[in-house]
């Protein structure tokens, strides 16, 4: 018992900092930035769960809910490209391919947030992800300075499903380290104008 205690700390933090914050595609207040995050690749197309995130993503868009889609990924390597493979999948899906921003440092939940105010200058977003992580992206957006709103995408409750459960509670813990030391992440660089000209343009 307390060993249990201190260990499901950092997850009683994700739901009492993101109690009021979750939303459904339906209900969730109109923001202008909507920001993805990245769900791996499947022969270089959107694995099953980041399709749903863009899904989502893409009907938000069509509702008049979001004006830009920030789609933040792994492209550490040249083969592997996830906001390119975001963005495709998107255009396809009716989404202006202007009205699209890529982050190709987005290697973590916390990096793609830091990196979503300091380099894109977002201040104000709907995040999507599915479920069992939308209140951590929540959490740490928040931390990092944007006032956020989650969208958990619904999915098949699978073995994918639960072991991303799983997973949370030691990533919860990572993430109230993320929150409390506020680590520059792994790729920070230069100021990025592309969701302000995005915007820009929109208006």
């Amino acid at each position: 018992m307390a060993g249990c205690v201190p260990a499901l700390l950092p997850m009683a933090w994700l739901y009492v900092v993101t109690g009021d914050r979750l939303h459904t595609t339906a209900d969730v207040p109109r923001t202008e930035v909507a920001v993805v995050f990245g769900a791996g690749l499947w022969d270089g197309e959107p694995s099953p769960y980041l399709a749903h995130r863009l899904d989502a993503a893409a009907e938000l868009y069509r509702a008049g809910r979001v004006e830009v889609l920030l789609v933040t990924g792994d492209n550490s390597r040249e083969e592997y490209d996830e906001p390119d493979a975001m963005r495709a999948y998107l255009v396809r899906h009716g989404v202006p391919d202007w009205r699209i921003v890529s982050d190709y440092a987005g290697f973590d939940t916390w990096d793609s947030c830091v990196r979503a105010k300091k380099i894109f200058g977002v201040d104000r977003a709907v995040l999507i992800s599915q479920g069992f992580h939308i209140r951590r992206a929540v959490a740490l957006c928040q931390e990092a300075g944007v006032a956020s709103y989650g969208v958990g995408v619904d999915d098949r409750h699978d073995l994918t499903w639960y072991y991303g459960g799983a997973r949370e509670i030691l990533a919860a813990g990572k993430a109230a380290l993320d929150a409390v030391f506020e680590p520059d992440p792994r790729f920070l660089g230069p100021r990025e104008p592309g969701v302000e000209r995005a915007l820009a343009r929109a208006r």
